[in-house]
């Protein structure tokens, strides 16, 4: 699909010469924007168009001169799929002589349309309306015919471009058209579907889709792109451009920081007289633009001018400017600096003069709401606004005590003064402003050394903010009570404010930061529902009394020792890094206290606690992270569902009775020695490491996992009461619990769903506990049990004890060679066998089948498939199941042998690793996909029969280059070969491995050979 945008425009400029000037403004502004200097540019250049426009009638005059080249066109139109209908309208519009290429090739427009009105009136009636139309096919389109040689010329083939446009109704010239076309430049697919093979078959003709785009539709769609954008759009064609200059777009002149000259400026004004806001800040002649600006646009409201010098004249002519409601000087000189400035306006509403530097400034507007004379360089402000509401002279650092007094008390409506960093403002001053301004709703004293607010009475006041004033001491607490209708009060950095005792009823918010002899806080009001205390290092007592408070945060309140809550509402506290805070401070957050809805406390880093204690039946999450001293934790919290005990290292009893936790961790509380839970929701429990833990009860009915690993001192009647009262466990972990005996096993047949069991590192010397209560066992973990003697296994493959066992772990044991066979060749059911570090196991070697190799091997390559795994010999023996066989550490191993008949039909990982005395392994695995061999040393032959092998690890391997050759050749799939630090393999043999085996993806090789 392609997009074409074709401008039929006329050349007549003289009606349209304002259009193409404010397309040469706006073009030149907006490029200005992005650093550019084309001024002077159009949005379309008519020029430019010409020449494809003169190309394209010159086809059109030669076609029409020629009546041989009319019938052979009418011919080719005759040919095409629904040519009749086509070849017809061509034919009547080519006699009505309504043609379109004198218009492109430069006649004027007015002569076009009268050629054609009459014929065309019915087709084209409304056109200047735009209704959206579509067409298909040719009509009223434009296509591409190549034309012979012998046809009206006798030049080469060329290629003639015929366009059918509407011709308009009579309208003037400076009216703008745009067709748009969509072309579809697809096959016709009923053409190809009928052709006969031939190569001219398979030509077929364009299929047009033409769309007459609305102007209320372009209106809809530019009023989404900003002046940029639409200055863009405006270089597209002339209904866009028409479309793009819609005064609509251009109510808001927006030339901030934009190089744009008086003459382009003018232009704009001229364009768009209703302009209603101009904002021309950051611009060359700033002075001269704001004074064209509201002499010229006569509806203006917003005004926005700065960076410059703004000379008096303009505040004069601002006075004629009679639409204006808001103006906005900023970073600007004002006169000539050393005169005053009067400004005079009957129905503006406001008015800021920003970091403007002016001697003195007189203000008479009579209608003026705001105004703000905000780091204002000035000495005298005089003001005649009776209705003003707010007032905002902050930082204007050279306006006197008096100055500020007579520009406020001149205001007898305002509502919202702002003298912060005023440093001459006094008590006097603000005692007069609050008799004056009755209404006086908001104030702002920040950084005002000289006031205390002791005599001071502001009865409507509803926000103070006395930032960093050194006379704000307790005794002005007494004013500030006061207020009664006070919602928000802040005292930040008061450094000689040492108490706060406020008894507001509105109160809603206050804030304490930074007060470095501020001791006692105490507030009482009903509506309070924000404080924000923190870095008062002398803090001491803090009693708060609101049903409105949700949320307290007093973090590294160092001396905070009493608190005192009565907050109905409160749900969440965060005392982190109150490191003075007693035991006392759990009596507050018990259910008798005086925060009945809390959910959530933190308690962090809170070293004074010893004991903590709580009974809350709404508590939900309790954070004691860091509490090193606490020694003992008492919970009765019925909805606790987490809790963080990470540093609490002397804990060492814990009661939690009852609680909805469903996951605990204790393996971080290495003192703990006395534990009871009762959580009917938990189902993860992990003791790991409390080693000093004898006496633990644990009622927990939904428990499926429970880890006591290194917990030496726990005893079998501790085991078998925790699997009477958890009956669901399914994982059980006693890893180093040398204190668990025959009769704690026993009782492990209480546990039907016991799946998984680890028994490593303990001084077992019989499993038949274990095979007696644990029929459904899966995983079996006894790594490192030396007292196992050779028979402890018998009953798993003479007996067929635990059917279900899959993974077994014997690593670091003491079984002989002849156990470690009979267990290999009788329990096919396993899945996963680790015998890491069993020194007492020697060769592997199962080649004792009738089977050979080679045979094997022959019969599956002539049958062209492997061996089905699956099938079975009954007379043979049974298929072994297992998939991963690890044995890494082996010492005395030196060979390794599984041929086929062996039934390793599932093996698909095996590990011998470090088995330094490992010299031969011949592997014949259908399904093995990785092979660690790392670290054998004395490795020299390698036979691999694996096609399903993807990895093969030999690092540090004594083998050469021809064995490792010979034995990836027979390994279809390989995929990542690894012979780091092999000395006897150079990088130079890589071609040959990948030549041998060409699946390899990945070669891992030491850049240079290592040698001896």
């Amino acid at each position: 699909m392609k997009i074409w945008c074709f401008l039929c425009f006329t050349e007549d400029e003289g009606d349209d010469g304002d259009g193409v000037k404010l397309a040469q403004s706006s073009a030149t502004f907006m490029e200005n924007d992005n650093n550019h200097n084309n001024e002077g540019n159009d949005f379309v250049n008519d020029g430019d168009n010409k020449g494809d426009a003169g190309q394209a009638a010159e086809g059109l005059n030669s076609i029409e001169d020629d009546e041989d080249a009319r019938l052979w066109l009418s011919g080719e139109l005759m040919a095409m799929e629904g040519g009749e209908t086509i070849a017809a309208e061509m034919e009547r519009r080519w006699t009505s002589g309504v043609r379109l290429f004198p218009l492109l090739e430069g006649e004027s427009s007015s002569s076009a349309v009268a050629n054609g009105a009459a014929e065309m009136e019915d087709i084209d009636h409304d056109s200047y309306h735009k209704r959206a139309r579509v067409y298909s096919g040719f009509a009223e389109g434009q296509f591409t015919s190549r034309m012979p040689s012998d046809v009206g010329n006798s030049g080469p083939p060329v290629e003639t471009g015929f366009s059918f446009g509407n011709s308009s109704s009579a309208r003037s010239d400076s009216e703008m058209f745009c067709q748009n076309f969509i072309i579809n430049n697809g096959r016709n697919e009923a053409k190809k579907d009928h052709g006969d093979g031939d190569d001219d078959s398979s030509e077929t003709d364009d299929f047009e889709v033409h769309i007459d785009l609305t102007d209320d539709l372009l209106h809809m769609v530019f009023s989404f792109l900003n002046h940029a954008d639409l200055c863009r759009a405006a270089r597209v064609c002339r209904q866009w451009r028409a479309s793009s200059a819609h005064e609509d777009f251009w109510r808001h002149l927006n030339f901030e920081n934009t190089r744009i000259s008086l003459e382009q400026f003018e232009n704009m004004c001229r364009r768009y007289p209703n302009a209603i806001e101009v904002n021309i800040y950051g611009v060359p002649a700033v002075n001269t633009l704001a004074m064209k600006a509201v002499t010229t646009l006569r509806n203006l409201e917003v005004l926005t001018v700065g960076k410059g010098h703004i000379g008096d004249t303009f505040f004069h002519a601002l006075e004629d400017c009679t639409m204006l409601r808001s103006v906005t000087l900023s970073d600007a000189i004002l006169g000539n600096g050393a005169q005053e400035i009067h400004l005079s306006h009957d129905r503006l509403h406001d008015l800021k003069i920003t970091k403007c530097r002016v001697m003195r400034l007189s203000i008479r507007c009579p209608q003026l709401r705001t105004l703000s004379l905000k780091r204002s360089n000035m000495s005298q402000a005089q003001l005649n606004c009776p209705l003003l509401n707010l007032l905002d002279i902050a930082s204007c650092h050279k306006l006197l005590d008096a100055a500020i007094r007579s520009a406020a008390t001149s205001c007898p409506q305002l509502e919202s003064l702002d003298v912060s960093n005023c440093s001459c403002v006094s008590d006097e001053t603000l005692r007069e402003i609050a008799q004056t301004c009755a209404n006086l709703h908001a104030l702002n004293a920040s950084y005002c050394p000289n006031i205390s607010l002791e005599s001071v009475r502001l009865p409507m006041l509803t926000v103070l903010k006395l930032h960093s004033c050194e006379g704000i001491t307790s005794a002005s607490m007494n004013a500030i009570g006061d207020s009664p209708m006070l919602e928000v009060l802040e005292l930040d950095n008061c450094n000689l404010l040492t108490s706060v005792s406020l008894h507001l009823p509105r109160l809603q918010s206050i804030s304490l930061v930074h007060c470095r002899k501020f001791v006692d806080l105490n507030l009482q009001s009903t509506m309070l529902s924000s404080v924000a205390v923190s870095n008062c290092p002398s803090l001491r007592r803090i009693t708060i009394a609101s049903s409105s408070l949700q949320r307290l945060a007093l973090q590294k309140q160092e001396n905070l020792t009493t608190l005192v809550l009565q907050c109905q509402s409160l749900q969440e506290v965060d005392l982190s890094d109150c490191e003075s805070l007693s035991n006392s401070v759990c009596e507050i957050f018990n259910d008798d206290g005086g925060c009945p809805m809390l959910k959530s406390l933190v308690l962090d880093n809170c070293e004074s606690l010893t004991a903590v204690r709580f009974c809350n039946s709404s508590l939900v999450s309790l954070s004691l992270v860091g509490c090193r001293t606490v020694t003992s934790l008492e919970l009765n919290c019925p909805r606790l569902e987490q809790i963080c005990l990470e540093g609490c290292d002397h804990l060492e009893s814990a009661f939690f009775q009852p609680v909805a936790l469903r996951s605990l961790n204790l393996g971080i509380c290495p003192k703990l020695s006395v534990l009871n839970i009762e959580a009917p929701y938990m189902a993860s429990l992990e003791l790991k490491g409390c080693g000093v833990l004898s006496e633990a009860s644990i009622i927990c009915p939904l428990l499926t996992s429970l880890d006591a690993s290194f917990c030496g001192q726990l005893k079998d009647d501790c085991l078998s009461a925790t699997a009477s009262s958890c009956p669901l466990i399914e994982s059980l972990v006693l890893m180093s619990c040398q204190s668990i005996g025959s009769d704690g096993l026993y009782s492990l047949w209480g546990l039907p769903n016991l799946t998984v069991l680890d028994l490593s590192y303990t001084f077992l010397m019989n499993l038949e506990p274990v095979f007696k209560s644990c029929f459904r066992l899966k995983v079996l973990k006894l790594l490192a049990c030396k007292y196992l003697t050779d028979s402890s296994l018998e009953p798993l493959y003479k007996q067929g004890a635990l059917p279900a066992l899959q993974d077994l772990d014997l690593s670091y044991g003491t079984l002989c060679q002849t156990a470690i066979e009979d267990l290999l060749a009788r329990c096919t059911h396993l899945t996963h066998l680790s015998l890491n570090g069993c020194v007492n196991m020697h060769d592997l070697d199962w080649d004792s089948a009738d089977v050979q190799l080679v045979d094997y091997f022959a019969v599956s390559s002539s049958i062209g498939q492997l061996p089905d795994e699956n099938a079975r010999d009954p007379t043979g023996p049974a298929n072994r199941l297992l998939q991963t066989l690890n044995c890494v550490g082996c010492s005395n191993i030196r060979k390794v042998l599984i041929p086929p008949a062996a039934r390793f039909y599932h093996l698909s990982s095996l590990n011998l690793s470090l088995s330094v005395n490992l010299k031969e392994v011949d592997l014949a695995c259908l399904n093995l996909v990785v092979l660690n061999l790392s670290n054998c040393s004395s490795l020299e032959i390698l036979k691999l029969r694996c096609p399903r092998l993807t990895s093969l690890f030999l690092q540090s391997c004594y083998i050469d280059e021809a064995g490792v050759e010979s034995a990836i050749s027979q390994c279809s799939a390989l995929e990542t070969l690894d012979v780091r630090f092999c000395p006897k393999i150079s990088s130079a043999s890589m071609g040959k491995f990948r030549a041998a085996c060409p699946s390899l993806k990945r070669i891992f090789s030491s850049p240079t050979p290592l040698h001896d």
